[in-house]
């Protein structure tokens, strides 16, 4: 493996082994802190033009299978790793991570102290740029800080035509903001009839296909720069359809209904948090990925209900509305990767629908 280079804007530079592709490319440095499922990471379309840092120290053990994308081209930028292997004996396994990322032209390095990496990350305001390069000189460097990060990334990965994905219960509607594959698993095992339509739909697109439900999906950057056309939308469909959201579309229900949101000081990806389950006063696991949280106090408690609290930072997770059968979790519920304690979450939608019903 040749020698290549982390580069950050801050002019510091970690030397590494390159695996992957061999291209040179620049992106949001982002830390993951999940254990597993280093396959369903890579291709959540919540990382386009993101390079990502795992924390666990081996990755590539288990190779790449079927059953574990979470979308078709994955986007993200790169993969920052302590150590990586190529021999897996997994059944499942079809190719291994190398020939994976070669196939999408993805690259990766190794022999990086992750650790040290994302401990510094933390103390670093705000988002962080990274380059992996051949050569950490100064046009390296001068490229990186020429460097614009788009604030368009719903645009770039989300559905710009509708498409089916048929079944014979529920008729669904999913708002395609960055779609995780895991959200139309969990819809198909509870045989919802999807229809996916783009993130600029607007309230008569989705009301024009009667569906019986509607699910806003995870996706990537901030919810702040996709305008007030999806806020209206969310607006006027709730109160005439149960309503599902998920990760940016729960950042979206908050906006639409008068909460504020605030950035977080270092945007968290990981699933080690404990969740309360305020109702239950339980606690859950769930995979998270959030640069963003619910403002606590802005939320119109005449509207909305806090239904999930992060106890490690104390931000909102969940919300309902009290007029109309509509909630949002800001983690992923689909379990992909785990855990899969937060599933119930569907039937929750399900029985929703079933009860519009009447």
């Amino acid at each position: 493996m040749a020698k290549r280079y982390l580069i950050l804007e801050d002019g510091s530079a970690y030397a590494g082994e390159g695996f992957g592709a061999g291209a040179t490319t620049s992106g949001e440095v982002i830390t993951n802190l999940n254990l597993l499922g280093y396959q369903e990471i890579i291709t959540n379309q919540i990382y386009h033009n993101q390079i990502l840092i795992f924390s666990q120290p081996a990755i590539g053990n288990v190779g790449i299978n079927h059953d574990s994308y979470e979308s078709i081209l994955p986007t993200a930028k790169g993969m920052v790793v302590r150590d990586v292997t190529n021999i897996s004996t997994n059944r499942l396994s079809r190719l291994s991570l190398d020939e994976f990322l070669q196939q999408h032209n993805i690259p990766g390095i190794s022999g990086i102290d992750t650790r040290h990496l994302i401990r510094k990350l933390r103390h670093m305001d705000g988002p962080v740029k990274g380059s992996i390069v051949d050569v950490a000189d100064a046009h390296a460097f001068d490229q990186l800080n020429a460097t614009v990060l788009t604030n368009r990334q719903v645009d770039q990965v989300a559905t710009p035509k509708p498409y089916p994905n048929p079944d014979t219960g529920k008729n669904v509607v999913v708002i395609d903001f960055g779609l995780k594959h895991g959200i139309l698993r969990q819809l198909s095992e509870r045989r919802c009839n999807v229809t996916v339509l783009p993130w600029t739909a607007s309230a008569q697109d989705v009301l024009n296909l009667d569906p019986d439900g509607v699910l806003l999906s995870t996706g990537p950057g901030s919810p702040l720069d996709l305008g007030d056309g999806v806020l209206e939308m969310i607006r006027t469909v709730q109160a005439e359809i149960p309503l599902f959201a998920i990760g940016l579309g729960h950042e979206l229900f908050a906006l639409a209904n008068g909460a504020s949101l605030r950035p977080l000081p270092v945007e968290y990806h990981g699933s080690s948090h404990p969740i309360r389950r305020i109702i239950t006063n339980d606690i859950i696991y769930a995979a998270q990925g959030q640069g963003y949280a619910v403002d606590d106090k802005t939320i119109d408690r005449d509207r909305l209900i806090t239904t999930y609290v992060d106890l490690i930072n104390g931000t909102v997770q969940g919300l309902r509305h009290r007029d109309y059968p509509a909630f949002s979790v800001q983690f992923f519920t689909d379990g992909a990767p785990g855990p899969h304690e937060s599933r119930d979450l569907f039937d929750e939608f399900m029985e929703a629908m079933t009860a519009r019903e009447g």
